[in-house]
């Protein structure tokens, strides 16, 4: 398949689909983490899992980003 072709089908995706396509082309691109990374990630997971009022609903974020 050519990529105009490719191009051509986007439209008819859902929605789903064309996230789940998104997310597979980034993370193509995406090297894996280092090791601090990797160790930093864990130490915040963590303390969410500890303290789970910690975090801000994405429902928040959204609305603050919207407005802006």
């Amino acid at each position: 398949m050519s990529f105009n072709e490719v191009i051509a089908e986007l439209p008819r995706l859902t929605f789903e689909e064309r996230q789940i396509l998104i997310r597979r082309a980034l993370e193509l691109d995406d090297s894996p983490l280092s090791a601090a990374d990797e160790e930093l990630v864990e130490e915040r997971l963590a303390a969410h899992h500890h303290d789970p009022t910690s975090s801000v609903p994405l429902e928040d974020i959204k609305q603050h980003l919207r407005s802006r």
